[in-house]
Parts: structure tokens; C-alpha cells; sequence
């Protein structure tokens, strides 16, 4: 069988998503892409996991993503009820599914799920194009093992995908690596959830002063926000050590970790003060409550040592903050989500002294801060715009697929 044609007589690209399960920053990029004109999207779940309430390890808490709706065509593969998402999440139905859907293309993510190899192998036999996104990158820490298996069986896998979905300057480093030439990239930063931001950052005034009155944080302070799992590797104990180290000096900048998990009461005893003018402890936010905690903050800030990208730094630009970062974090270069010296800064992870140094430089100064905040939404506005459906067009167009396009609903220039 050979791909299926887009020919006068039919004016849709049927495009054929494989993933595991509901992600609650995907689904809004699928409802973008589903609106495209001349597009035909139907995305293939292998799991029903995320729909109802369930535990996560990491967050060491049990919840349900509040406002994920399936506002686009989907189907739930054979077992879906039953079947958790983990590493070797798989799918023998999709297959057969595809076939009767008869894309003309198809998007997977990585390939290190069976599932996703399997989408692959189908597409290989069918002659379908194959758009790929992954967040790996070069700037966390591997063994040498694992980089010299990689360095001889990715080549070779990597060369059956037609375009990359590209999220980032860290994620093309990454693929060009592994021999991945620069005409197969086609930028498609990380969604975000951009229309609800939008509804909250309206009232952004509103949202800031119920937060802060909420926490008791007096209207003069400067906030710095992280959001994340309180695990180690996320290294939310550089942002303590960064209240601590102000604690003689000054008491107007308060340090909010949005996030719960195994670490926290370890972190809580570090601080040496909880509450307005030291670290206050927000805990697991659902995604209209952290639009409102975006809203509250002068500056976001991102320690993590192990981060392929972070869509709360993506999130956190949308909302136009200034970005302290981790150089680990995969999501800052020339045109990636934070931009050094325009719209943030980065240090290098752990070095506290360095986070300090790039903190107070921002906090310091009001012109400064504002004009990284105009900057970042500006690179936010444009980067979403491209989630959700203008780098897919791009895609389709280099493929020679054609097709109608619009305008993101919410995504306006600016």
C-alpha cells in the first residue's frame, strides 16, 4: 500500500496523532490543529489515564486534571480502560485503527515507547510521512554507556522520520547530533493551554491582588515564582538558600514554590522563613489556579538540574515574566522560549552565588524587569502561535501537502 493522496478532489489532510493518553497541555494544541482549515486531525489514545482521578508518584499526591477537554476527534484504542501509562505503553489495535483512518500523515512523540515504534514501523510499510516530536537534548547529564549506544542506533531510527516537530535550540542540538540535517526541522515549540492563560491574564490585576492577600504578601514585595514537583532534581533548595541569603539584608522578596511532593518537608526546614518575605509553599495547583499564581509573580525562576524543556518556563513567558534559568533547563537559546540578556538570564545550576547575581539584577531594576517582560510576550505569542498550527502547516507545506490555514483562536500578534 502507498500513501494516500491529497488530490483536487479532496481537500483534507487527514493527520493521524499517536499518544499515550490525555496530556492536559496537549489536548488545547489538538483542538488548535483540529480547527485548521483544509486539516482533519483525529488523535489515537492508549490510555485513558488522566481523565479520572489517579496518583502521581512525583507530586506524591492523588488528583485529577481539572478542565481537560477532548474537544477534537479522538478515539480510545482497544484497552484504554485498563491500560496504565508507563515506559512500555503499547497498543497492538493502532495498527488497524490507522488503517481505516488512512492518514496522510501521521505525528508521534520519541521513540522510546512501543507504541510509538509502532506507529512507525506502520507508517514505514505504508509509505505515510512521519512527523516526529521529542524533547531530548544534550544539556542533562548521561552516562558514557548511554551516549555510545545512542551514538549507534539513533542515526539509523532517526532516519525514517520525514520532520522533526522541533521544540527548541537545545532539542535541534540534539537531533543534528545524531546526523539529523537542518531541512528535516520544522520548529513547533511545546504547547501551552494559551486561550484559558488568556481569560485569567485579563484580570491579571484582579488575579495578583486575590493571590498575594491570600498569602498575606504585602502589594510592595517583589515575588519570585517556580512551579515543579518538589523533588530533588528539581533543586527548589537553591531558591531557599536564595531567601535565606536575603534574610538580613531585606524583606521584601518573597519566594513562592508552586508544587508538592516527597522533598517538601525537607524544604520547609530549610527555610528560615515561611510566609511573606521568605518562601511561602503554594502546593499542587491545577492550571487555572497557576494562571493566577503567574499573574502574582515579578519573576519566574527554573533550578532544575534534569529539565528537556519545561512547559511551566513556556507558560511563565506566555504570561510575559522575566526567566531566571538553570543552564540544564532545555528551553532557553537564540530562539527559544527565554532568550538570555532580552527576556531572561541563565546561570549555571547549583551555583547559588550565580542564581543570586541574576535574580537581583532583575529585581532591581523596574526598566529592567519591564522590558523582559515585553519581551517575552512577544517571543511567547509567536512560539505558541506555531504550537498550535502554524509550524504544522510549515511541516505540510515542506512535505508538499497542501492545505487551508488560520490564525490560532487567542493567539493574536503582539
Amino acid at each position: 500500500m502507498t500513501a494516500p493522496a491529497v488530490g483536487a478532489a479532496e481537500q483534507t489532510i487527514r493527520l493521524a496523532v499517536v499518544v499515550s493518553h490525555p496530556i492536559q497541555y496537549f489536548c488545547p494544541q489538538y483542538s488548535s490543529w483540529a480547527r485548521l482549515k483544509a486539516v482533519g486531525v483525529r488523535v489515537f489514545f492508549a490510555s485513558k489515564q488522566g481523565l479520572e482521578r489517579y496518583h502521581d508518584a512525583g507530586f506524591d499526591a492523588s488528583f485529577r486534571w481539572h478542565g481537560l477537554a477532548l474537544d477534537f476527534p479522538h478515539e480510545f484504542l482497544a484497552g484504554a480502560d485498563k491500560r496504565p501509562v508507563t515506559a512500555r505503553i503499547d497498543a497492538p489495535a493502532l495498527e488497524d485503527r490507522l488503517a481505516d483512518f488512512g492518514p496522510h500523515c501521521v505525528v508521534i512523540y520519541g521513540y522510546g515507547q512501543p507504541l510509538q515504534r509502532r506507529a512507525a514501523r506502520w507508517v514505514r510499510r505504508e509509505g505515510v510521512p512521519l512527523l516526529m516530536m521529542t524533547d531530548s537534548e544534550l544539556r542533562s547529564k548521561r552516562s558514557w554507556p548511554k551516549r555510545a549506544v545512542k551514538a549507534l542506533v539513533l542515526p539509523a531510527l532517526l532516519r525514517g522520520v520525514d520532520r522533526f516537530l522541533t521544540i527548541g535550540d537545545a532539542n535541534e542540538e540534539y537531533l543534528r547530533r545524531y546526523g539529523v540535517a537542518e531541512e528535516r526541522f520544522v520548529r513547533c515549540p511545546y504547547p501551552i493551554d494559551a486561550a484559558s492563560l488568556d481569560e485569567t491574564l485579563k484580570t491579571r490585576g484582579q488575579a495578583r491582588e486575590a493571590v498575594r492577600r491570600q498569602h498575606g504578601i504585602p502589594d510592595g514585595h517583589l515575588v519570585v515564582l517556580m512551579v515543579g514537583k518538589l523533588v530533588a532534581h528539581k533543586r527548589q533548595r537553591d531558591l531557599i538558600d536564595f531567601s535565606n541569603h536575603l534574610h538580613g539584608s531585606r524583606k521584601d522578596v518573597t519566594v513562592v514554590l508552586a508544587g508538592s511532593g516527597e522533598d517538601e518537608p525537607q524544604l520547609r526546614g530549610m527555610a528560615r522563613t515561611l510566609g511573606p518575605g521568605g518562601v511561602v509553599f503554594a502546593g499542587f495547583l491545577q492550571p487555572r489556579d497557576l494562571a493566577r499564581y503567574l499573574c502574582t509573580a515579578d519573576v519566574y525562576a527554573h533550578c532544575s538540574e534534569v529539565e528537556p524543556y519545561g512547559v511551566a518556563v513556556s507558560e511563565a513567558v506566555y504570561a510575559g515574566l522575566p526567566v531566571v534559568l538553570s543552564h540544564r533547563c532545555g528551553c532557553h537559546g537564540p530562539t527559544a522560549d527565554v532568550r538570555p540578556g532580552l527576556n531572561g538570564s541563565v546561570y549555571h545550576c547549583g551555583e547559588v552565588r550565580a542564581l543570586t547575581s541574576a535574580l537581583t539584577r532583575i529585581l532591581d531594576s523596574r526598566e529592567r524587569r519591564e522590558a523582559m517582560a515585553l519581551a517575552s510576550r512577544r517571543i511567547g505569542r509567536a512560539n505558541q502561535r506555531l504550537a498550535h498550527g502554524e509550524g504544522l502547516l510549515q511541516a505540510f507545506d515542506s512535505l508538499g501537502l497542501a492545505a487551508g490555514g488560520q490564525p490560532a483562536r487567542g493567539l493574536a500578534a503582539g
